[in-house]
């Protein structure tokens, strides 16, 4: 979560990461995969601020955003199908 707070903080200020209001909701280690809540306003703000991450704990990285939805009920279901 650092590594994403950290892009967000860089590209938009701390004022701009605020109104993100990020949280991480679940970790899943087995498929490297997190859900992750933001405010509507800030979606693409924190969608273009993942995209810059390129390192994670001292490892070449990528992050990708796999979908995204209004709730996490309807997130969760996205991504079973």
């Amino acid at each position: 979560m650092d590594a994403v707070w950290g892009a967000v903080t860089r590209l938009f200020g701390e004022f701009g990461a605020s109104l993100a209001s990020l949280a991480l909701i679940d970790y899943d280690c087995e498929r490297r995969s997190a859900i992750l809540r933001a405010n509507l306003e800030a979606v693409d703000n924190v969608r273009t601020a993942l995209a810059t991450i390129t390192m994670l704990v001292g490892k070449e990285a990528a992050v990708h955003v796999l979908a995204v939805s209004g709730t996490i009920k309807a997130l969760r279901e996205k991504l079973k199908a």
